[in-house]
């Protein structure tokens, strides 16, 4: 998909040809889509596929006057019905003389902010104020993921209280992989950070520099955010695992006990359905009397066992 944007004085409007001063946003683009913007931009188609690459790595590179910057960026992953769970795919984001292009594999709430206009204070021609406001919202988005993932993983706790399955360790080992993907991906996004900090990449003005700093406090936040809460579901997990086999050994204790308890009568109906002499074999009560002496001791072992915690 291939769409063309550019500020004007009435707001954000989508052009049908690339112009100076246009933002140009590629998801998953056609092979035709990248050698027009190619040819029309003149920038290397390898700079545009590396970004359409799901490894490829973190990281700010100047190739034949492009300033090409890659970042991962999360992405939720609508696979599980549960929700909750998150993986990241690159961004990048390359920046000529006259315009800035945007290339991701997937559509994703960074790039959507921009064009659903959710962010007014942008303008496209700005490429450096765009760039930073671009890492400042993907900053947020990963605070605001990890605090979807907190609420998921306390929902999921609340269950595993009374759990006998695995679904909700399952769950939970699902959110600790979303936790070590954004783990990763944010000390990566923290290199090129620092790198674009130090060697000035793009031409920045001192409300730039300001709006980086931010940047880096909010990166920093969500690494620490991601550590706290991956080290909470791991021993979240081991905790939770020990509880569903103590309550499978309580249910198996009551399983066994009632077995006990049960084998009495059928025990006693047994020996008195030999085809040999028993006792009260002539006695017209027999029925009831072997009945009442058979739940006399079975509500006496009963009371034995529950005294002594076997239930």
């Amino acid at each position: 998909m291939l769409q063309i944007f550019k500020s004007t004085d009435s707001g954000l409007i989508t052009l049908d040809q690339v112009e100076d001063g246009a933002w140009i946003n590629l998801v998953n683009p056609k092979e035709q889509e990248i050698l027009y913007i190619s040819n029309n931009l003149n920038i290397p188609v390898g700079l545009i596929k590396d970004a359409l690459d799901e490894e490829e790595r973190s990281r700010i590179e100047v190739d034949e006057g492009c300033t090409v910057i890659i970042i991962d960026i999360p992405v939720p992953n609508t696979n599980l019905p549960e929700g909750g769970t998150y993986y990241t795919v690159p961004l990048g984001i390359i920046i000529n003389k006259t315009n800035i292009v945007t290339v991701s594999l997937k559509e994703n709430y960074v790039i959507k902010s921009f064009i659903e206009r959710k962010n007014k204070s942008f303008y496209t021609f700005k490429k450096t104020r765009f760039l930073l406001q671009i890492l400042y919202k993907n900053s947020k988005l990963y605070l605001q993921y990890l605090r979807n993932i907190d609420r998921t993983s306390d929902k999921i706790e609340c269950r595993l209280h009374k759990s006998l399955k695995n679904k909700e360790l399952i769950q939970l080992l699902e959110l600790e992989k979303s936790l070590v993907y954004f783990s990763t991906s944010l000390k990566s996004n923290e290199m090129v950070l620092e790198k674009i900090q130090r060697s000035t990449p793009v031409k920045m003005y001192p409300e730039d520099t300001e709006l980086l700093e931010d940047v880096i406090i909010e990166n920093k936040q969500a690494i620490e955010m991601a550590n706290i809460y991956s080290n909470i579901l791991t021993g979240t997990m081991d905790a939770y695992a020990s509880v569903i086999s103590n309550n499978l050994n309580i249910v198996m204790k009551f399983l066994t006990s009632v077995t006990i308890i049960m084998s009495l009568p059928t025990m006693v109906a047994s020996f008195f359905g030999m085809n040999v002499d028993v006792p009260f074999q002539n006695n017209p009560h027999a029925f009831v009397i072997i009945f009442v002496m058979t739940m006399f001791f079975s509500v006496i072992l009963a009371f034995t066992m529950v005294k002594k915690q076997l239930f």
